[in-house]
This record gives structure tokens, sequence and C-alpha cells, in this order.
């Protein structure tokens, strides 16, 4: 009996290893086949030059965060809106609104633009989203 279970437990955790190496396999083939697509090298060695805004570099001050959180409701609020934008990086430095990362298309940018240009408080935006598509 206990050949027998123990037969069982090594050809079960055979076939688990197996399934993982597979998956593993097909994710990285997947990543593979993107290419350029998902490498994001360019945009990490641009935020870390010290030429753009980060979302550290936001303020402290009770305007700015209020500022950035109403924009960031309305953002994530809008269901129309695809989750890149919905994750777009929103900094708010003295009422100026800089808004970076990627979004679907021109129609997306505009949006958020206007969510942000819309709300109290905001002296000016400076829409550096990347769209995607054209």
């Amino acid at each position: 009996m206990s050949r027998r279970l123990l037969l069982m437990f090594t050809l079960t955790g055979s076939f688990l290893l197996a399934t993982g190496i597979a998956q593993a396999d097909h994710e990285t083939a997947v990543y593979l086949a993107a290419g350029p697509a998902l490498d994001n090298t360019e945009t990490n060695a641009r935020d870390k030059s010290g030429t753009t805004l980060t979302p550290e570099e936001q303020k402290e001050t009770k305007t700015d965060i209020r500022i950035t959180a109403h924009i960031r409701k309305a953002v994530v609020k809008n269901k129309w809106l695809s989750l890149d934008a919905k994750n777009a990086k929103i900094i708010t430095r003295n009422g100026v609104v800089t808004l970076r990362g990627p979004v679907a298309n021109a129609a997306e940018s505009a949006k958020l633009q206007k969510i942000a240009t819309q709300t109290r408080g905001v002296m000016q935006v400076d829409n550096q989203l990347d769209n995607k598509a054209p």
C-alpha cells in the first residue's frame, strides 16, 4: 500500500512540475513575442535622468494632495478609460498638474487632460501622456 502511495505522489509531483515548467515556458514565449511593446527601458532611463517629474516629487501641501486625489478618483471612476489611463502618473506641484504615462490613444489623453483642467485649484496642466495608438 505504501509503495502505491509513494508512486502516486511521485507521479503527481512530476506532473505538477512539468505543468509548471510548461506554463513558465508559455509566459516567456508570450513576453518575447511582445518584444519592444513590453520594453520600458527608455522610459525608466528618462525617469532616472532627473529631467522629468516622478510621483516622488508630488508636493505635500494639502491643496496639491487634494487636487491629485480628486483627479485620481475621477479617472478611476471613468469606466471608459483603459487600465493604462487609470494608472497614469498624476503629479501636482503648486497647482500645476503633470500627467505622465501610457494611454491607449489621443482621446484618452484628451480626457485625462480635461478631467485635470476642470479640477478646482488647478492652475495649469502639463500633458506628457504617451499615446500607444495614433
